[in-house]
């Protein structure tokens, strides 16, 4: 019995005060500005100490209504949710002292701009003397800041930087562009070093030469370290900024040139690359060709074997992986690699077909959509360029007589393509 008076009792409380709440918030939407005023300057002077009655004495036919109690409840609460904006009267010395103020402000603005005139003026007078100057007492010191080799570890010092300061900018774009001027900095100044070539056209040859090379341990420091170094510093933006999903691609990408760049891939290519090439005696097709469709092989392993895991963590960089075959497979399916015997460039497409069916399905089946629309970007491009090289069988496109009805056919094609797209994406993105 006492539980159940004890219960009435905090509900009729409960009743009483959200009732007076709901009056005080009736009373504040009904005062007018003047009464607003009113009590703002009653709450000031309570609570500085002041004495009210007088003041009270003189505004309270304002509040006719109105007790003390709620008096005091509406000033309490008109106080603490006002903001105060001082509006100087006109003529008075405040509103004066605010005109000198923002006067004076201005005056030094002008006089920095003039000074900055004056002194581009005196460097363009004097250029010739400081230039002449620096180069007496300061060629040393700077011959040897600006040297080859330490000018390319103090930009290696400054891409170190750059990753690290910007997973804490909040900025997107600013953070994105800080953190890839970083990877660069990172990748060519590493590549440098340890090529001691110091001018990107020397290193890039390098990379070249070195990947079909027969040293293992120049193709190791050429093309993998710098590699591994990259994959590590986007590991680290992926720690620090997991929103920025798209550094898994990038990641899979310096992942795949650290690992195929190692010497025995160039033994296992010949025993991998037929897999996609199965016709022999086909003539010349270039060596980049062949590693391009060997590490596609393997790239498309890994990708199995991560699918099978069946672990939602490893979505994002079976998309990266997915995406980066999408885009070698539309390289091995061009005409263009298969210029002496067209076997090979028949089976090709078929597996191209094979594997983006099995990849719709499979994005389709787990609803990755961001897979589905890499499959239907990769389609879209596979039949626009079959289209192309269809004709490429018969005529030159621009040296041909209907290169007119060619076009007049691909803008035909576009627009099935955009029609199926659309049909495509309202099957499977609505519900």
């Amino acid at each position: 019995m006492k539980k159940i008076l004890l219960l009435f009792l905090l509900c009729c409380l409960g009743t009483y005060a959200n009732a007076y709440s709901e009056n005080i918030v009736s009373h504040l939407s009904s005062l007018n500005e003047k009464q607003k005023k009113t009590l703002y300057e009653l709450e000031v002077l309570k609570r500085n100490g002041c004495k009210t009655d007088q003041f009270w004495e003189e505004n309270k036919n304002l509040f006719s209504g109105f007790d003390s109690k709620t008096r005091d409840e509406l000033a309490q609460q008109i106080f603490e949710n006002s903001k105060v904006i001082y509006e100087p009267q006109k003529n008075s010395r405040v509103q004066i002292w605010m005109q000198t103020q923002l006067f004076t402000n201005w005056m030094f603005y002008l006089s920095a701009f003039i000074a900055i005139c004056a002194v581009i003026a005196l460097f363009k007078k004097y250029w010739s003397l400081w230039i002449g100057f620096l180069l007496k007492h300061l060629e040393p010191v700077v011959r040897y800041l600006f040297s080859p080799l330490l000018l390319t570890f103090e930009l290696l010092a400054v891409g170190v930087a750059c990753v690290i300061y910007a997973v804490s900018v909040e900025d997107f774009v600013v953070r994105t562009v800080i953190i890839h001027l970083g990877l660069f900095l990172l990748w060519s100044q590493s590549t440098a070093l340890f090529t001691k070539e110091y001018w990107v056209k020397k290193y890039v040859f390098e990379i070249g030469s070195n990947f079909w090379g027969k040293d293992p341990w120049e193709t190791i420091k050429t093309i993998c370290l710098p590699a591994v170094l990259v994959a590590l510093a986007i590991w680290y933006v992926l720690y620090k900024v997991p929103s920025d999903v798209f550094y898994n691609y990038e990641i899979v990408v310096s992942g795949i040139a650290a690992i195929y760049a190692l010497p025995f891939w160039r033994t296992l290519e010949k025993f991998i690359y037929p897999i996609l090439f199965p016709f022999k005696n086909e003539g010349y097709r270039d060596r980049s060709i062949n590693s391009l469709g060997a590490c596609t092989v393997v790239a498309v392993v890994l990708t199995l074997v991560l699918i099978l895991q069946w672990n939602a963590i490893f979505y994002n960089v079976i998309a990266a992986f997915i995406s980066l075959e999408i885009c070698s497979f539309l390289i091995l399916s061009l005409k263009m690699n298969h210029k002496y015997s067209f076997g090979n460039y028949y089976f090709i497409q078929f597996v191209t077909f094979l594997f983006l069916s099995a990849v719709f399905l499979y994005g389709f089946y787990f609803g990755l959509n961001e897979v589905i629309w890499f499959v239907i970007t990769g389609s879209t491009l596979f039949i626009i360029i079959k289209y192309m090289e269809v004709f490429s069988f018969f005529s030159n496109w621009k040296r041909g007589k209907g290169w007119a009805w060619k076009l007049l056919g691909l803008a035909a094609v576009f627009w099935l393509l955009g029609k199926g797209i659309l049909f495509l994406s309202k099957q499977i993105f609505t519900v």
